[in-house]
């Protein structure tokens, strides 16, 4: 079949590769193989334009990965355990600690009652604040746990009863 004398040497070559990919296909190119399968995966691309083999920064990939594979929650809570005393401020962080954090839930434990009580008046305060530090709402509720305490059931033979209050704090 002969091309008309005007067409572009471009087109020419364009068409020649769509043929040879037919021939491949139909198993009736006897070139060489190697050549042909390189020259068809081979994408060019011209001009000055964004395209797909350009570099993109680190920081939107690795958020990209994070989210395709699920990680998005883990890394949350691994933020908000390490960086407890930064999110709270080092007075709350002395005086408390979290103990669990399956979001949507919190939980911290108190040193001492009075600073449980104050933490629960304090709770949105700091829902709000850890959604401002973190960049999203990952806490929705928290729950503040006194003091751990001894128990004073030892042996088979304890007394039911209210026993000890709070002793400790």
């Amino acid at each position: 079949m002969a091309e008309p004398a005007g067409t572009p040497i471009a087109a020419l070559e364009a068409l020649d590769r769509v043929r040879r990919m037919g021939d491949v296909a139909a198993g009736r190119y006897t070139g060489s193989l190697r050549r042909t399968v390189r020259s068809i995966a081979e994408v060019s691309y011209t001009g000055a334009g964004a395209d797909a083999r350009d570099p993109k920064p680190l920081v939107a990939e690795i958020r990209t990965l994070t989210q395709a594979r699920g990680w998005r929650a883990s890394l949350d809570v691994g933020a908000l355990m390490g960086r407890w005393p930064e999110l709270v401020g080092q007075d709350v962080a002395a005086h408390c600690e979290p103990e669990t954090c399956d979001p949507p839930a919190l939980v911290v434990r108190a040193s001492s009652t009075t600073w449980a009580t104050q933490l629960r008046l304090m709770s949105q305060a700091l829902l709000d604040r850890l959604e401002r530090e973190l960049g999203r709402r990952v806490i929705d509720e928290i729950t503040i746990l006194g003091p751990a305490q001894r128990s004073w059931k030892h042996g088979r033979r304890s007394v039911r009863g209210r026993g000890p209050r709070d002793t400790y704090g």
